[in-house]
């Protein structure tokens, strides 16, 4: 029997189509004499080229693990499509392992986060291997590591795993930190002071405020109206803003006062929740979170 000549390039192809290994892709090639369709087929047969059927499939439900250090915090978004593949085993410690190489590796992309090792594989080989076996679509979607700003990193995850927070504080104590993660996994904001908030935002919101004030206020003095306009603004700016919102566990000073009163400041914070983007229909999270820790009176 000829021995067959199977080129790098014909493994790296079959790979890209199947999502299977790369010795797996190599043995089928082999098996099949060079032929792509026929070791694709024999890959399916195999249950490790599950990956090709699964790409294309939304992965919305998943988990947010978050690793922690002296110096900094890591936290990852890792989806899959459904709720009972999210709370098993095998894919939380998925999630757990891919935030500590995020910690220890400090990856600026998603893309840096699967291609770096865990023991022998990359966690794209991993994430691979998890599909064939578990056979649902799971995606890596994203990274973050948040440094120490010289105060204490701060975190906060949701019952279930589904909304995740890092909080860094550049002054005040761990407890100060937790209560502001808290706060930002159950208000949302998404800008740290008004300051931080792009002027294309601030121009498009205040395009609509300014047409619905015409509206609402028809023969009022322009000075009057500009006030309302501005005025509105600032409300959205507090909305969508940490130090401008309500504090959620005492709703009657901002999150601002509050630090300031307990000797506090944030550098900075983030926030993932599990399909943002990509939401499937269900339970609000973040109103779940806000529910269980505002004062009850």
């Amino acid at each position: 029997m000829t021995a067959v000549n199977i080129t790098a390039d014909q493994v790296r192809e079959l790979r890209e189509l199947t999502g299977a290994g790369m010795l797996d892709c190599r043995k089928a090639l082999v098996a099949t004499g060079g032929d792509i369709k026929a070791a694709i087929e024999k890959l399916r047969m195999e249950g490790s080229a599950k990956a090709v059927k699964k790409a294309g499939r939304t992965a919305a439900d998943g988990t947010v693990a978050i690793a922690s250090g002296p110096d900094a915090m890591a936290i990852v978004e890792l989806n899959c499509e459904t709720d009972f593949v999210a709370k098993g085993v095998d894919f939380q410690q998925f999630a757990a392992t891919a935030a500590a190489v995020a910690l220890k590796e400090r990856p600026a992309t998603i893309g840096q986060l699967a291609a770096a090792k865990s023991g022998a594989q990359t966690l794209e080989e991993a994430r691979q291997t998890m599909i064939a076996k578990i056979g649902e679509n799971i995606t890596l979607r994203r990274v973050e590591v948040i440094r120490s700003a010289g105060g204490p990193l701060a975190q906060y995850v949701h019952a279930g795993n589904r909304i995740g927070v890092i909080v860094a504080l550049e002054k005040g104590d761990l407890e100060l930190g937790k209560d502001i993660a808290m706060h930002v996994a159950a208000q949302r904001p998404q800008f740290l002071k008004a300051a931080d908030v792009p002027a294309a935002v601030q121009d498009s919101e205040r395009k609509v405020i300014e047409a619905q004030t015409a509206e609402q206020a028809a023969g009022k003095p322009a000075d009057i109206v500009k006030k309302m306009v501005e005025g509105k603004l600032r409300k959205f700016l507090a909305e969508i803003t940490l130090l401008g919102q309500a504090f959620v566990k005492d709703p009657d000073q901002t999150v601002e006062k509050t630090l300031a009163s307990r000797g506090g400041a944030v550098a900075r914070f983030v926030r993932f929740e599990v399909g943002e983007g990509i939401e499937k229909e269900g339970g609000d999270f973040a109103a779940d979170v806000a529910a269980m820790i505002k004062p009850k009176h």
